[in-house]
């Protein structure tokens, strides 16, 4: 029942609630629904009545209410059990259920709460009170309507991001797709020497590069060169690179110097990268940098000319299995305009093989903690050395992916592998 009061507060004026919501009463007692519902359609909101939990329910499966305001006890089905049923209703929305009781104790109390209640009022109930407890009601709900089509946005812009980012995987397939392409051949024998190329970004797409050309029949080029960065821009510049290192397109190779009557030689490995730093800062003016490793080899005599620009030390692996560390250091294409680069010089008899590598490798982590380290990859490599090149590089691969546990590489694995078999005739 409700106090015999017919007015609010003196000199108050009620503050309507917004017009969408709506209440279902539910009381067994006529009387009291109409008294109930007088005070809710005076404080601006629809009103629907229920002579019993059961009526209610099937009101609450056709059209749910906003507000439930329930006697607690009931013929038949109570408005506990009421609550229960509603809130076990399919619903993606909140529905503020106040009961209405003459139960003081706090163990019926909390069995309320339990039971889905979010509020109790005491009968006989106070107007003020019960206007306050709606608009409180009314704010839950403001806020559930507010989350829910926040919900509703959020959902949307990630179906749109998932789009996006599934049209973008796909891009940066078909881009690693030709990032492949860029080093056409990854195997070759020369006669004198044979050579394997290693190329594995660790993403869609890589930073690093590793292959090949032929500057005459009697001697090649190797490189290795690793982009600044990860991701699309790195993968650029290697394609750039790529270009200016191509055998196939030899009037465009930064390295060969080309004549008349189909003279061709090539720069000095110190010259190549000098002429590299010089394109970064003339031509490209980009904040990238590269590190480099190229070597020319005489495959007549062995003879090898190298230079070490930032790249980790080339390796040279001597037909007993001795790993020798070589190289000068120096410093990135593209940190320091005008910058030099020494020129090493040594000599490849039959069987040695040299190993220009990236950091992918020798930073690789492994289980444990800590990187392979020089050291990791020198044990390494003198396990394989009696392997043929490809073969080689497969099963250095493989041996980083047991020593890291995965094969999710945390930076690119490239590499370049030359074996010198015996001079030329």
């Amino acid at each position: 029942m409700i106090a015999d009061r017919n007015t609010d507060r003196a000199g108050e004026t009620p503050q309507a609630a917004p017009p969408a919501l709506r209440v279902l009463v539910v009381d067994d007692s006529r009387a009291q629904r109409a008294v109930l519902a007088l005070h809710l359609r005076r404080w601006g909101y629809r009103v629907t009545e229920a002579a019993s939990a059961e009526e209610a329910l099937e009101v609450c499966r056709t059209d749910l209410p906003d507000i439930v305001l329930s006697d607690w006890v009931m013929p038949g089905m109570s408005g506990l059990e009421l609550c229960r049923r509603i809130r076990a209703l399919p619903d993606e929305g909140y529905r503020y259920f106040i009961l209405l009781t003459s139960k003081s104790e706090k163990a019926e109390v909390a069995d309320g709460l339990d039971g889905g209640a979010d509020d109790f009022l005491t009968k006989p109930v106070n107007p003020d009170e019960l206007h306050a407890r709606l608009r409180a009601g009314g704010r839950i709900i403001g806020m559930q309507i507010e989350l829910l089509e926040k919900n509703r946005l959020v959902s949307a812009t990630l179906d749109e991001l998932q789009k996006v980012h599934a049209s973008l995987d796909r891009d940066l397939i078909e881009a690693r797709k030709l990032q492949q392409t860029l080093v056409r051949d990854r195997e070759r024998d020369f006669g004198a020497g044979e050579v394997a190329a290693l190329l594995r970004p660790s993403g869609h797409v890589g930073g690093d590069l590793a292959g090949f050309f032929e500057i005459t029949p009697r001697r090649i080029a190797l490189y290795s060169v690793d982009v600044s960065g990860h991701g699309v821009a790195s993968a650029m510049m290697t394609a750039r690179l790529a270009g200016l290192l191509s055998n196939s397109s030899r009037d465009q190779n930064i390295a060969i110097v080309s004549g008349l009557y189909g003279y061709r030689d090539a720069w000095p490995p110190e010259t190549v990268a000098a002429r590299f730093n010089r394109m970064m800062f003339e031509e490209l003016q980009l904040d990238q940098y590269f590190t480099l490793a190229y070597a020319e080899i005489d495959l007549k005599t062995g003879r090898v000319w190298l230079v070490q620009a930032g790249h980790p030390h080339p390796v040279l692996i001597r037909a007993g299995g001795r790993i020798e560390k070589v190289g000068e250091g120096g410093l990135p294409i593209g940190l320091i305009e005008g910058a030099e680069w020494q020129r090493v010089e040594l000599w490849l008899e039959p069987g040695d093989r040299l190993f220009l590598v990236s950091d992918g490798v020798t930073e690789c982590p492994v289980a444990g903690g800590g990187d392979l380290g020089e050291e990791g990859l020198a044990a390494m490599l003198e396990e394989m050395h009696g392997m043929a090149c490809g073969p080689m590089l497969e099963a250095l691969v493989w041996k980083l992916a047991d020593r890291m546990g995965g094969e999710d590489f945390p930076d690119d694995v490239s590499g370049v592998l030359f074996r010198f078999k015996g001079g030329l005739a």
